[in-house]
């Protein structure tokens, strides 16, 4: 007799209960490395559904508020100590779903704990200042006031660490919180959501919701009751929250993506340049929004740079995530993978040469998933699609560059500005660089992919609104200032 085997329904956490959608509809995530797999299945919610869960952070907020700084924080160190326990079955869900190898979801998974505890030590920091007063005989200082109602929208990319970096500071800061992932990753955070609730927070401070971006994302946008919005997704998505929330006179705070540079200087380093190029390019198969897309070389270390990386990019291992051995898992869903093989044929009818890589692989148990090989180009000309627009995928545009100075002119040619590097052993290039480089984060001699928890994060021109994540600097972002005079 066999067995059938169903899948596990995650239903959405609204005022610390687990419901179903009044829909009675679902939505289905398939595994990328396995498109008969499916991982799990998630609610398909309404609008309906999302008025509940917005009305239960504002019911909710001011007894969030009045609880205090220090006793949020403990909520965030039981978060963390839960997630901790649950690291390594998060970290094969976030293979199994997305598509990145196993320690890469390990290590994310890791730096979600890590950002718990950070904010977690937010509850026993200050939150204001003491400001002399013209009046010798009052006291004036600030203090920091929640937003109120918080939404929060993120990708399918870092399932566990961008809904955490922006979910922690929204918490200990004393806010409540509606959470929409992106579906293609839900089951996952759904996962992330439960460790939350497994600490206890009181009902209606955290709400989690899924559902399609065009319904439960745009009624969360709009909805009379939320007071900001936290969005990471693509530029198109992120105009609209811009345009509804500054409607409504609402804080919204973007993360857009970004067309990153890697400038390789004549006097670099070009093994180490080499190893970051492709560990920026092609690690999460190139689907992060710092990932390394345009590779600027100087013109006397071009054909040795090329000839490097060609060579290591052929070592790569494609393949399940969960294997032992894989370097670089699936495109994360059919779609992705249609759009990465779109931008590789069109950047060949632009006049791009495909030095190596950018083929679907079907052979063995690949055909099963939405694999693709490394892709690298040259002779791409900044003007081309492929040096502008973002891919989301493992393709690399190499350029070509007489001199410094022209490199950073290539590098800047672009709507986006998130994060960019160099590779120099000369102090006079890599200070020029900082200066003149039109980038949230600027890195030297080390890859562009990297961010670390207690730095802001964000970007410049079209990769974000300004307004920072993680570190102190989200501070600036969940609270408002109150400044206080008091006379005796």
């Amino acid at each position: 007799m066999q067995i059938e085997i169903k899948e596990k329904v995650y239903q959405n956490f609204i005022n610390k209960e687990w419901v179903e959608s009044g829909t009675k509809e679902s939505i289905k995530s398939f595994n990328p490395a396995n498109k008969d797999e499916v991982v799990g299945i998630v609610q398909n919610s309404s609008r309906e559904d999302l008025e509940h869960a917005v009305q239960a952070a504002h019911n909710a907020k001011k007894a969030w508020r009045r609880l205090g700084q220090a006793a949020r924080g403990q909520f965030l160190y039981k978060a963390a100590n839960i997630l901790e326990a649950n690291l390594n079955d998060i970290a094969e869900t976030l293979t199994r779903e997305m598509g990145k190898t196993l320690p890469e979801a390990k290590g994310e998974t890791a730096r979600g704990i890590a950002i718990l505890r950070y904010y977690a030590g937010e509850g026993m920091r200050k939150e204001g200042d003491v400001i002399p007063s013209t009046d010798k005989d009052a006291l004036m200082f600030t203090k920091r006031a929640p937003l109120g109602v918080t939404g929060i929208i993120t990708p399918w990319n870092f399932p566990v660490a961008i809904p955490i970096w922006k979910i922690a500071p929204a918490l200990v800061y004393g806010n409540t919180v509606v959470f929409k992932p992106a579906s293609e990753a839900a089951v996952t955070a759904a996962k992330v959501v439960e460790c939350f609730a497994r600490a206890g927070l009181p009902a209606g401070v955290l709400n989690f919701i899924t559902g399609s971006g065009s319904v439960i994302g745009q009624a969360l946008i709009d909805h009379k009751l939320l007071n900001a919005i936290s969005f990471t997704g693509s530029e198109s998505v992120g105009e609209g929250v811009a345009k509804s929330a500054a409607a409504r006179g609402i804080k919204f705070q973007l993360e857009m993506g970004g067309k990153n540079p890697v400038i390789v200087a004549k006097d670099a380093d070009l093994d180490a340049a080499v190893e970051a190029v492709i560990s920026g390019g092609f690690r999460s198969t190139g689907q992060k929004c710092t990932a390394s897309s345009r590779v600027i070389v100087e013109s006397d270390v071009y054909d040795d740079f090329k000839e490097k990386l060609v060579a290591e990019t052929k070592k790569i291992t494609v393949g399940d995530g969960l294997q032992e051995g894989i370097w670089m898992g699936p495109c994360a869903s059919e779609s992705q993978f249609n759009t990465v093989k779109k931008y590789i044929e069109l950047a060949k009818s632009e006049g791009a040469s495909l030095v190596y890589g950018g083929e679907a692989l079907t052979r063995g148990e690949l055909k099963k998933g939405y694999f693709i090989s490394p892709a690298i180009f040259e002779d791409v000309k900044s003007e081309m699609t492929i040096a502008q627009e973002e891919i989301f995928g493992p393709v690399i545009a190499l350029i070509k560059a007489i001199n410094l100075e022209e490199a950073i002119a290539i590098a800047n040619d672009t709507k986006y500005g998130l994060s960019a590097s160099i590779f120099t052993s000369n102090i006079s290039s890599f200070l020029e660089f900082i200066d003149e480089i039109e980038a949230g984060l600027v890195r030297i001699n080390a890859e562009s992919a990297g961010v670390e928890l207690q730095a802001p994060f964000g970007g410049m021109k079209a990769s974000s609104t300004g307004s920072r994540e993680q570190g102190e600097a989200a501070k600036e972002f969940f609270t408002a200032i109150k400044t206080v005079f008091i006379k005796g």
